[in-house]
């Protein structure tokens, strides 16, 4: 299943579920990420906190989802709240489309401690929904069955 990870600025959230749903996925699951206005760049704590977590960041990029019309992603998650709310490309045209609202962990710390448990606690509840994900037959469920399914999934941890 080809998964296209939606966060306004495909600079934190976006990145951190493309890379553990690719990694987590072990093969079954193909994923992109890309945001509306993507900053360019990926924060540079997104790469610190993945590498710190044992991800790989080699070839992370901060993208336009126009640049990934020829992904054609089976679903769209986004997982910011201003993304959630954003009109998609026509490109994506009937694609699955569902929220996995998670916190910006780059955001508002007042310690490195605090941004470290910031990060954990992200990249936690994403490894956990993935698995959670990867214990089902999703490639037998219908539409609606997964959608169903991948709603429950971002209500989770």
């Amino acid at each position: 299943m080809k998964l296209l990870f939606i966060c306004t600025h495909n600079a934190c959230r976006s990145v951190l579920g493309e890379v553990i749903a690719r990694t987590v996925g072990e093969g079954r699951l193909e994923t992109a990420s890309a945001g509306s206005a993507p900053r360019g760049v990926v924060h540079p704590l997104t790469l610190k906190y993945l590498a710190k977590h044992g991800y790989s960041t080699d070839g992370l990029t901060s993208q336009s989802w126009d640049e990934l019309s020829d992904f054609e992603p089976d679903v769209v998650i986004t997982v910011c709240d201003s993304a959630a709310g954003e009109s998609c490309p026509v490109w994506m045209g009937k694609t699955l489309k569902v929220h996995w609202g998670l916190p910006d962990p780059s955001k508002g710390h007042s310690s490195e401690d605090d941004e470290a448990k910031a990060f954990a606690h992200v990249i936690n509840v994403i490894e956990k929904r993935i698995a959670a994900l990867l214990e089902k037959d999703f490639e037998q469920m219908d539409a609606d069955q997964l959608k169903t399914e991948l709603q429950q999934l971002g209500e989770l941890f």
